[in-house]
């Protein structure tokens, strides 16, 4: 990797009104805090988004909402991370294939926290349920769309991570662990793909968002003090567009660590 890319920095950026225009971006988790956010400032910015998630009503109000600010044109695509078989993930794939015959972004936004407390405690089918909707769905639904974003002359992959898949901390269980596994995800495809495919591959950190996951984790914290999540998006927008290309393989942060 050049010296440029590895110098790159998604929160140094300030992508332009059109910097999606005429890309196929799909976002998982879309229904709701990050993703809705991203999905949002991926459609004004030219984009033309595929809003998956599970929340049928909610998706929809985001594609009505979208439809009245007159941004760029969006669609739906049902899929529960929990409980989908691969059929679904097929249904999916094959749908998006027929509508646009490629895919040049996919953002995986969708999570769920589970539970705080201790690896002795832990309870076993909550353990699964988060590695299952936080990294082997993200797992399936890129392996699925590969063949689309192959078929794109510069796709974008983008994983969302955390501090705590970086670092262990206490009491965070399978959450930490669904991100410590995507991290490596992350490193491992891009390995894979690197001087075959133009697809790259990344991961970033939200960090601190006023979301309601945030709210499970963080009960007691002033809502005041934290960001909205449509703060957040311009280091997304960075990371799904021309600005990165050639960047792949890396973990980034959306804020600047706090003083």
């Amino acid at each position: 990797m050049n010296d440029t890319a590895s110098a790159f920095d998604p929160r140094e950026c300030a992508p332009h009104a059109h910097e999606l225009c005429g890309r196929v971006i799909a976002v998982t988790g879309a229904s709701d805090g990050i993703g809705r956010a991203v999905a949002l400032s991926c459609a004004q910015h030219g984009a033309q988004v595929i809003l998956i998630g599970r929340a049928a009503q909610k998706l929809q109000a985001l594609h009505a909402e979208l439809e009245r600010t007159g941004a760029a044109q969006a669609t739906i695509g049902i899929l529960d991370l929990e409980n989908s078989l691969a059929h679904d993930y097929d249904a999916l794939a094959a749908a998006i294939g027929a509508r646009y015959g490629r895919l040049d972004g996919l953002v995986h936004s969708a999570a769920i926290l589970g539970r705080l407390a201790p690896i002795e405690h832990y309870d076993v089918p909550t353990w699964c349920r988060v590695l299952q909707v936080n990294l082997t769905a993200g797992f399936a639904l890129t392996q699925v769309l590969l063949p689309l974003l192959k078929a794109s002359s510069d796709a974008s992959v983008l994983f969302t991570t955390s501090n705590v898949g970086r670092h262990g901390r206490a009491y965070w269980g399978a959450y930490a662990v669904s991100k410590f596994g995507v991290e490596a995800l992350v490193q491992i495809l891009a390995a894979e793909l690197e001087n075959v495919s133009p697809v790259r591959v990344n991961a970033i950190n939200p960090g601190r968002a006023r979301t309601r996951m945030r709210r499970q984790a963080y009960p007691a914290e002033a809502l005041e003090s934290l960001p909205e999540p449509a703060a957040l998006t311009a280091p997304y927008i960075a990371l799904l567009g021309p600005a990165s290309r050639g960047v792949s393989g890396k973990s980034f942060d959306c804020q600047h660590p706090r003083r």
